[in-house]
């Protein structure tokens, strides 16, 4: 993990313009995703958006990672390799995605319904997600890393759910995973303080199951230890006036779902353009 830079107004915006991209580029897949179409497919379709919006893929080659998006089906955590394998329907799928322009990064994730899903499924991603707005909200002046991660780990943990340890969230900026380490888990008034300036990506990882983790022999994929499902949400956050500002936004999103959502309601400066 890289040193924390403080980042100026300027270089902020930048990293919005980034974040946008992946937004939009993830709006853009949720439409896509249904039965029978491969995560393979959906890369293809990302790279494509990627570049068309005057982007790199933030990913492809990071690490030698070998695509542009990192996808993770049902029992896999994160960091899945993209593959010809058909999505079926009940299956959720984690997209994590990333894109580099003018220098500086965006970086987010969500994870998708394909097709009608079983309730319990449901509750895991509607958790999560409310976990990582719970996190967001403790982003602020007078807080401390352990502050957000306790947050969204007794928020998750209360429902009985695992919290993934050993893979965080983390700083962005014209490097993909700056300082400072942005775990889901902590103690309360510990860790690093929050300073204006400060960019981070945000990313609670949460398993139906044990918070414990195996990775395959690709060197890449992470999956629960107990073959249970997991979900993975993520923003970028700036900390402005000792307040958190959303970067990212679901709401591309919802637009292609037809949903229609207060979420992100009081964290972002200017009204979202759609």
């Amino acid at each position: 993990m890289g040193a924390i830079v403080l980042k100026s107004l300027e270089e902020i915006e930048l990293i919005r313009e980034s974040a946008l991209i992946v937004s939009k580029t993830l709006g853009i897949l949720a439409s896509e995703i249904k039965p029978g179409i491969t995560s393979l497919k959906l890369d293809k379709i990302a790279e494509a958006h990627i570049r068309d919006y005057g982007a790199e893929p933030g990913f492809l080659g990071l690490y030698d990672f070998p695509n542009t998006l990192c996808v993770s089906p049902n029992s896999h955590v994160v960091h899945g390799i993209p593959n010809n394998t058909p999505l079926e329907e009940g299956d959720i799928i984690s997209i994590d995605c990333g894109a580099l322009k003018n220098g500086f990064y965006g970086d987010h994730a969500y994870t998708f319904a394909v097709g009608n899903i079983d309730s319990k499924v449901e509750k895991l991603l509607r958790i999560t997600k409310a976990s990582l707005y719970e996190g967001i909200r403790t982003f602020k002046e007078g807080n401390r890393i352990g502050d957000l991660g306790y947050k969204i780990q007794s928020f998750c943990e209360k429902e009985g759910y695992g919290v993934v340890r050993e893979l965080v969230g983390h700083g962005l900026g014209t490097i993909m995973h700056e300082g400072p380490e942005v775990p889901n888990y902590g103690r309360r008034g510990t860790g690093k303080k929050f300073l204006n300036g400060m960019v981070l990506a945000i990313e609670p990882m949460i398993n139906q199951g044990t918070h414990r983790i195996n990775q395959l022999k690709d060197g890449w994929t992470i999956l629960t230890a107990d073959g249970k499902i997991s979900a993975h949400y993520e923003h970028n956050v700036a900390l402005v006036d000792g307040k958190p500002e959303l970067l990212s936004s679901f709401k591309y999103i919802y637009a292609s779902q037809g949903i229609t959502s207060d979420e992100e309601e009081g964290l972002r400066k200017n009204p979202l353009v759609l």
